[in-house]
């Protein structure tokens, strides 16, 4: 029993659903930051529910350092920077930056994690690479990777497009 509250199976669903919950939120929050759109509630609950993800994970029974564990470690700090930026975005052209860097991580580890679990647990997709280092796992966690370059970049530009728009507007004024 985790915590002597649930058992190891209630404990895993509640993870896993904290889990979705940060995914989902994060691909709303992310690509609408990166149009332009700040979604305060949708940013909160993407960062909280992955802070969340990162500690409960702590909590299962592993013996060990774990590739879990260290996921969680780096996903941990990463969201401390984060958490740290809030404040600073709308003063610090950098604090932007590192917001954009540190959140693109938290949503890249979130998403590595569901492509590991998925080919584990998907039958389909454990045949295709039950070791988890064949090809198709591979070209999954590369196009993941790729897309999520691709996110953190379009949220650096869009910082640097508005910071430009800001520098332009003050001269004009």
């Amino acid at each position: 029993m985790i915590l002597a509250i649930l058992t190891l199976t209630q404990f895993t669903v509640l993870h896993v659903g904290i889990s979705l919950i940060a995914i989902v939120s994060g691909l709303i929050a992310l690509p609408a930051m990166a149009r332009g759109w700040w979604v305060p509630r949708t940013q909160a609950v993407f960062l909280v529910t992955t802070l969340l993800t990162s500690l409960t994970g702590f909590l299962f029974p592993f013996h060990g350092f774990t590739p879990a564990i260290g996921v969680g470690v780096i996903s941990t700090i990463d969201l401390l920077a984060a958490f740290a930026m809030l404040p600073l975005l709308d003063r610090a052209r950098w604090a932007r930056a590192v917001y954009a860097v540190s959140a693109t991580v938290a949503l890249w580890l979130n998403l590595f994690v569901l492509v590991v679990q998925a080919f584990q647990k998907v039958p389909p997709l454990h045949a295709l690479a039950p070791a988890g280092t064949e090809p198709p796992f591979l070209v999954a966690q590369a196009l993941l990777l790729i897309g999520m370059l691709v996110l953190g970049a379009a949220l650096l530009r869009r910082g640097q497009a508005s910071d430009a728009r800001k520098a332009a507007s003050r001269a004009t004024a």
